[in-house]
């Protein structure tokens, strides 16, 4: 994603009195040389909320074009994205255009004037989108080499088309980047399938808009997840599609022998969920309650019922839930398996007969960091009761 860098053009709604301090950079353009300079910020215009890139070609120290991009939210408040790119007339120190946003179809006018001060520049002027009008005042602003601006353009979506193993990404987790033109087709095509689409990936970003691909996030049972890599890969306007980081985090995840553990070429999820069921109604001190798997996800949601420790008189009851995920241990034929258990997270209830106290205690999860609080070893005993393996982030292997 490209960082926002500090420091640069400052745009404002603001008193001409008012400016932002930025970084000076020293000019190093030679006489007669014709370069690309960039100005990028978000300060001030459309409530600060504005991503702003000014591309300017330059002779020398003279402008002899430049181009205004701009990306903001929709409306105040919104996720929704809109951007006008305008190309702007230069004449001297005064730089205008009018253009139309690219979302909302809002007409855009930019009228600016640029002044040299030293090393840096000063840019006061309007920018109107629609019936909104952006009084623009900002000094000491410095600018980037086209080598500086691209050097920051750089994305990493996390996505992985052939991980060798799922210790560096999940197996239920999917990222598919898809054309913007091809992104809504795609996601119509999802309807009745058996997959979850993650909702903030649904928000078109200001890099996805000048990219013009957006990253969709997906959860799928692991067993089917490959597959649903391989149909989006086909499908047209995907660029890429693999696994990206979720769910499963390496010191809550063992890896063991698959051949007790399936049924056929699939796993045996009654046997799984009966094993881990018990194990852990020891380790939490507690009776089964539940045990569902998630048709979509894959995920297995477990619940316990012990007495709450917190007021014994009044025979409270504590729910405890812990959510796991077994998968191969890479993409692929495999003959070892992972299971991931969630840290539990617990509820506190008056589950007797007769009238209730009704408790305000919302859903709580264990402190971040070390092992839970109340897990008592649930991973170690699941280690050894499907004799397996747990994962050495210092060495990076499994012991």
């Amino acid at each position: 994603m490209r960082a926002l860098l500090p420091c640069l053009l400052g745009l404002m709604m603001a008193s001409p009195h008012l400016a932002f301090a930025q970084m000076k950079l020293p000019s190093k353009t030679a006489p007669g040389t014709t370069e690309t300079r960039y100005f990028t910020a978000i300060d001030g215009l459309m409530d600060g909320n504005a991503d702003v890139v000014l591309k300017e070609t330059r002779q020398g120290k003279t402008v002899t074009a430049a181009t205004l991009d701009v990306c903001y939210p929709a409306a105040k408040g919104s996720d929704r994205k809109d951007r006008f790119v305008v190309p702007l007339t230069v004449n001297g120190q005064n730089l205008t255009g009018t253009t139309q946003s690219i979302g909302d179809k809002l007409p855009v006018t930019v009228k600016l004037s640029r002044k040299p001060v030293g090393d840096t520049f000063e840019f006061r002027g309007q920018i109107t989108v629609g019936s909104n009008v952006t009084e623009v005042a900002s000094t000491d602003n410095s600018d980037l080499s086209e080598k500086e601006f691209l050097d920051n353009q750089t994305s990493d979506d996390g996505i992985t088309p052939a991980p060798k193993d799922f210790t560096d990404v999940s197996p239920e987790a999917i990222g598919v980047r898809v054309k913007l033109d091809a992104a809504l087709d795609f996601l119509r095509g999802l309807k009745g399938e058996a997959v979850e689409v993650g909702l903030s990936s649904l928000s078109v970003s200001c890099d996805a808009l000048r990219a013009g691909e957006q990253t969709i996030n997906l959860t799928a049972d692991p067993e089917r997840s490959a597959a649903l890599i391989a149909k989006a890969k086909a499908t047209q306007g995907v660029v890429t599609a693999g696994w990206t980081s979720g769910a499963v985090e390496m010191d809550r995840t063992i890896r063991f022998a698959a051949a007790d553990w399936r049924d056929g070429d699939k796993i045996n999820r009654d046997k799984v969920a009966s094993a881990i069921s018990g194990v852990l109604a020891k380790t939490l001190a507690a009776k089964p309650a539940g045990a569902n798997w998630n048709a979509n996800t894959g995920k297995l949601k477990l619940s316990f019922k012990r007495p709450s420790p917190i007021y014994p008189a009044l025979a409270l009851t504590e729910t405890v839930e812990i959510t796991a995920l077994v998968s191969p241990d890479k993409p692929g034929a495999s003959d070892r398996l992972m299971l991931w258990i969630s840290s539990p997270m617990t509820t506190t209830a008056d589950d007797g007969t007769g009238p209730k106290l009704h408790l305000s205690e919302d859903s709580t999860g264990d402190e971040e960091g070390g092992e839970p609080k109340d897990d008592n070893g649930s991973i170690e005993a699941l280690a050894k009761e499907f004799k397996g393996q747990r994962w050495d982030a210092d060495k990076s292997v499994w012991k």
